[in-house]
């Protein structure tokens, strides 16, 4: 591994950091933001599964832990995956299939298209996170990586809001 000798080599690396926290950053925490929220909304919607489609409380709890049986489930394919095609393909991936996955599920009709859109869902976001810190110890120094990370973790605490 080759190690920074010149001040030109450090000012490049240092250009190059700037550029990926000021370009990419920002995106990496709005989609973040959007994982949080969609992770997090199953529960504001229980009360409307029940009312309008007939889910109960137990199907609704199958329904919400199968989202993350799948999330488990592919974690550890779509990180090989990631490492093959790259971050950026593997990524815009997750957000295409994802969102589809997201979207679908306005059109549940029951029990059954519940717990299958909850896995599907689970299975299309998995590498999210993972795939985001491959990207920054990609592009960014170590020295650069906790300020970013906690720039990235941030996104958390707005959704919450």
């Amino acid at each position: 591994m080759k190690t920074l000798q010149s001040p030109t080599d450090i000012t490049v690396l240092a250009r190059a950091a700037a550029k990926v926290k000021r370009h990419v950053l920002p995106l990496f925490v709005v989609m973040f933001i959007v994982n949080y929220i969609d992770r997090v909304n199953i529960g504001f919607v229980r009360s409307h599964l029940e009312t309008d489609l007939g889910i109960g409380a137990a199907a609704y709890g199958l329904g919400a832990g199968l989202f993350f049986i799948g999330y488990a489930l592919f974690e550890v394919p779509s990180n090989m995956l990631l490492q093959r095609y790259g971050a950026r393909v593997w990524l815009t991936r997750i957000m295409f299939t994802w969102g589809a996955a997201a979207m679908a599920m306005a059109f549940v009709q029951g029990e059954t298209s519940f717990y299958v859109l909850r896995f599907i869902l689970g299975a299309a976001e998995a590498g999210f996170f993972p795939g985001i810190i491959y990207y920054f110890t990609q592009w960014l120094p170590a020295s650069e990586r906790g300020k970013t990370m906690a720039v990235f973790l941030s996104g958390s605490a707005i959704a919450s809001v």
